[in-house]
């Protein structure tokens, strides 16, 4: 697989698991525990910030990339 078949994959992937993560706000609050609740929600958070790092390095990869072609 070349760089930007991967970095098209790899964007692809994050979108689709932001999705889901949209997901699963709403449905917290029917868990009914509130330390639980907290829990799932920082997770949440973690796990966004997360993905959010891994779009920015490949996005920082591409650019890079289109740069050189200049």
């Amino acid at each position: 697989m070349d760089r930007p078949a991967a970095i098209a994959q790899i964007r692809e992937a994050c979108k689709n698991i932001a999705l889901q993560f949209m997901k699963i706000h709403p449905a917290v609050p029917g868990l009914q525990d509130e330390e639980t609740q907290k829990e799932c929600l920082r997770c949440a958070h973690e796990m966004t910030v997360l993905l959010e790092t891994i779009k920015k390095k490949i996005g920082r990869l591409e650019r890079a990339d289109d740069s050189t072609l200049l």
